[in-house]
């Protein structure tokens, strides 16, 4: 058994691929903020593509920890030299292993806020990156505008105070490029939201205006703030994947990685100081990512809520189990067909029934083992982000909704919070108590749920929806999910 660092990393068997370029070569270029599953498995990834080949080398990526939790991430890559396995688990069970470099250094900075400062505002980084999830914007629950209140933050208004956050830590590294006549690096999120860059320009220059209304001027016009889309399914690593690649290649990893085949990623061309060739290694670089984001957003992330609820109620735990199923994976295709699909522009090098069908063999990947209570999770976000604007598109165009409708209606017989066999469903939301309330009383009176305009602003004014939303509920509430989804797909 080898544990992974520099010293021992050619020493691993030939079936787990290593990088074949100089790490003591490669220099920080890049510092990114939230160094999760998803960053190794992604953005990580592609600058390791890229070095492989001999490139980027001044590009390197240093990891910040913003969070007390982000100490485990610290100690385990420290322990490694910061590398780390990355494993793409294939539908037919083979795993495919290799040791990613491009990561050379991680500061927590919790210990010492100010050599993060400095490494952002050293004119070497070029490029500061987050994922952070949407809870990292800061964003009030009711308004969506910036929470000036938030006791982080207020903090780090303070005058000389030690930033907490990614905003005093990012803001402050802007103000002293600025002083220092340090062109600014460009930022860049690669969270899992629409218009991450227009959203990361909103949330930190309203930060700098409550510090400094001229340094935000300056933010908001020099600073660059692309946005991108993101997808690769990548699942919490578990004990049982850290046991399972030690077995299999012999390789102790103390955070190994593990993720689909499928991996996209799609870039406006809109950096200030720099960028790596990530077209070389398969980045979409576009002008324009919203057709992207709408065909994600409406086809991917609408078909996971469409799996989700149903799955749970038909006894479904596993997302592959589900998708695996042929009634659930003819529900899945019909929506996006009928009522996804019409709602999206032309997607410029994008041949929609393949992606389609790419989804569905995606969800049914048995390896990956994504969990349904991930995807029930935080459905008053999701929800009206990436279902209903389907909904309301094809009400205004006078297109189907029976799927979606249904998908509502299952999210609403879910929040009841228990099953069909009686078993409490545990609701992960920060309105559970509000959904749950409202799910309980919708046996007497059926609109309950609906009506609740935070969520679903006038939805419950169409007729046409309603009576959709009123059949799909009854059914569930009479005959169950498998039965309401066969009448649903014969329909």
């Amino acid at each position: 058994m080898v544990a992974l660092n520099a010293k021992t990393v050619r020493e691993l068997p030939d079936e787990v691929a290593v990088p074949g370029y100089d790490r003591s070569r490669v220099t920080v270029g890049i510092v990114h903020l939230g160094v999760g599953g998803f960053h190794r498995a992604h953005q990580a990834m592609y600058l390791d593509r890229l070095m492989a080949g001999g490139e980027a080398l001044d590009w390197g990526i240093c990891g910040v920890g913003v969070l007390p939790a982000d100490r485990a991430m610290a100690d385990a890559l420290a322990a490694q030299d910061h590398l780390y396995t990355l494993v793409v688990k294939h539908p037919d069970g083979r795993y495919e292993p290799r040791v990613i470099g491009s990561i050379v250094d991680y500061l927590f900075a919790p210990d010492d806020p100010e050599a993060v400062v400095e490494r952002m505002a050293a004119p070497s980084t070029r490029i500061v990156s987050l994922t952070v999830t949407e809870g990292g914007y800061n964003l009030h629950h009711v308004t969506g505008e910036f929470a000036a209140d938030n006791p982080d933050v207020q903090h780090d208004l303070m005058p000389g105070a030690a930033p907490r956050t990614s905003f005093g830590l990012i803001v402050e590294a802007l103000a002293r490029r600025r002083a220092r006549g340090v062109v600014p690096f460009t930022l860049m999120s690669c969270d899992n939201l629409q218009g991450n860059g227009d959203l990361s320009r909103r949330v930190f220059t309203a930060f700098a205006r409550l510090r400094d209304p001229e340094l935000a001027d300056w933010i908001e016009a020099n600073v660059r703030f692309p946005n991108s889309m993101v997808d690769r399914i990548t699942p919490v690593t578990t004990d049982a994947d850290r046991a399972e690649i030690a077995r299999r290649f012999g390789v102790r990893d103390r955070w190994p990685v593990v993720c689909e085949p499928f991996t996209q990623w799609v870039l406006a061309d809109d950096f200030g100081a720099g960028r790596p060739s990530y077209e070389k290694v398969g980045v979409q670089v576009v002008d324009d990512v919203e057709p992207y984001e709408l065909m994600k957003l409406r086809l991917l992330n609408a078909s996971h809520q469409a799996v989700a609820y149903f799955g749970h109620l038909a006894g479904y735990r596993l997302v592959h189990e589900a998708a695996g199923d042929p009634l659930f994976a003819r529900f899945l295709r019909q929506y996006m067909d009928r009522e996804g699909t019409p709602t999206l522009a032309p997607v410029p090098g994008v041949d929609l029934d393949a992606y389609k069908a790419s989804l569905l063999e995606r969800f049914a990947n048995p390896e990956v083992r994504d969990t349904i209570a991930r995807l029930c999770a935080e459905s008053s976000d999701r929800i009206p982000k990436w279902l209903l604007p389907v909904v309301r598109a094809q009400l205004a165009t006078g297109g189907p909704i029976g799927h979606a409708a249904a998908v509502v209606a299952s999210w609403a017989r879910y929040a009841e919070g228990v099953d069909e066999q009686g078993e409490p469903i545990t609701v992960v939301d920060p309105l559970a108590d509000r959904l749950t309330a409202a799910a309980r009383r919708q046996r007497t009176e059926p609109l309950a749920f609906l009506a609740d305009r935070s969520i679903f602003g006038d939805l419950i004014d169409d007729e046409r929806f309603t009576a959709a939303y009123l059949g799909t509920l009854d059914s569930l509430h009479r005959v169950g999910a498998r039965a309401t989804l066969e009448k649903l797909v014969a329909g």
